[in-house]
């Protein structure tokens, strides 16, 4: 059964290779040629991971750098399945990163390596912009630090002890307060508005009955 299971999972992955590099190691007869790869894998739905592999050949380096992605796998909170619930930033080494939240239609604004990460996630609308180091393992690194401190409303509502309604429920209550708030603010104009009138009115009575005494 557990085998089935995993079976399952690993059908579901979607690998993505971000880069691969041919590398070079010296030894006493000369340099020995290989291959590193650097893969990210997912689910679509709020699972994803990456890992690094080398070897002699490219497919070797690739099912390496694949097995360790699956073996790495995070679970990362998404609002309504499709963006991050809030602006946050990431950084590694020399790379920094910055994901920011964005409405339906917006589709994925990001670079090579980042796009990766985001499509395997499962994410579609997101903006993003890389400062610093354009190295695809930093950056890699730098998105996944900025995902893994993402907090959803039902984790705060958790860990404060409080329902997820109780904590929007206050932004409302304060939209409803200024809502009031305006509201009154709004009669006392109109008030001042009629009293000037009735007064600019008793001026030209008067002016009236002067004319008319006279």
């Amino acid at each position: 059964m557990d085998k089935e299971i995993k079976n399952n999972e690993a059908s579901d992955l979607t690998d993505k290779l971000v880069s691969i590099n041919r590398v070079a190691k010296v030894v006493k007869g000369g340099r020995r040629f290989g291959f590193a790869a650097l893969v990210v894998v997912g689910d679509t739905k709020g699972r994803v991971g990456f890992g690094t592999g080398k070897a002699r050949e490219v497919p070797e380096a690739i099912k390496k750098a694949t097995d360790q992605a699956k073996n790495k796998l995070v679970r990362i909170p998404l609002k309504e399945g499709r963006t991050i619930h809030h602006d946050i930033k990431g950084q590694h080494g020399a790379s920094k990163v910055i994901l920011r939240t964005a409405p339906p239609g917006t589709g994925i604004i990001a670079g090579g390596p980042m796009r990766a990460v985001f499509e395997t996630l499962g994410v579609q609308d997101v903006v993003s912009k890389s400062i610093g180091s354009s190295s695809p393992y930093n950056m890699v690194r730098a998105t996944f630090n900025g995902l893994k401190n993402i907090e959803s409303p039902r984790s705060i509502a958790a860990r404060r002890g409080l329902r997820v309604s109780s904590i929007f429920g206050k932004k409302k209550e304060q939209a409803k307060q200024e809502n009031k708030d305006s509201q009154k603010t709004k009669p006392e104009g109109k008030q001042k508005e009629k009293k000037i009138e009735t007064k600019n009115t008793k001026v030209k009575d008067d002016a009236k009955n002067r004319n008319k005494g006279e």
